[in-house]
């Protein structure tokens, strides 16, 4: 499976130890099936933080055997908890190598943001992305995942 990685850093190796904390499932490498979804991740830290440039990396990915995998197929109670923990602890607050599910990108952080507050209760929550464009992703936060992945190439916009 082909997949997409959007950074704003020019790098030929993946080093989990610098990746962003309190993500979605939190600290680790993150692809997505949508080029389009990379190029924006890319641009959008760019403009926050500059960095080397804006990069989109093409990332062969390759199911390994012992490899734990949670995969989540739409918003759920159970997608937004972890959402929650994971943005509010930190670290990775889980005990998969990987995790497959819908992103809560900055079009829903108001949401997110009513929820951890307790402003809006989970099923308000889901109710109110279900009318957002939700993209994937795919996270990567341990050694075992990532010898499932290998960079093929990357593209300098």
């Amino acid at each position: 499976m082909i997949l997409y990685h959007g950074s704003n850093c020019d790098f030929n190796s993946i080093d989990i130890s610098k990746a962003k904390d309190k993500r979605d499932f939190g600290k680790g490498f993150y692809t997505t099936t949508l080029y389009r979804q990379a190029e924006e991740w890319a641009e959008l830290l760019y403009d926050r933080y500059r960095g080397d440039g804006i990069f989109v990396y093409e990332i062969d990915y390759t199911l390994e055997k012992n490899v734990s995998i949670l995969k989540f197929d739409d918003l759920s109670d159970e997608w937004l908890l972890m959402v929650k923990k994971n943005r509010t602890l930190g670290g990775v607050q889980h005990e998969f190598d990987i995790v497959q599910g819908p992103v809560a990108n900055d079009k829903t952080t108001r949401t997110i943001a009513l929820y951890i507050s307790n402003v809006i209760n989970a099923n308000e929550a889901i109710e109110r992305l279900r009318f957002n464009r939700i993209n994937d992703q795919m996270s990567f936060h341990t050694p075992a995942a990532l010898s499932c992945i290998k960079i093929l190439r990357k593209q300098k916009k």
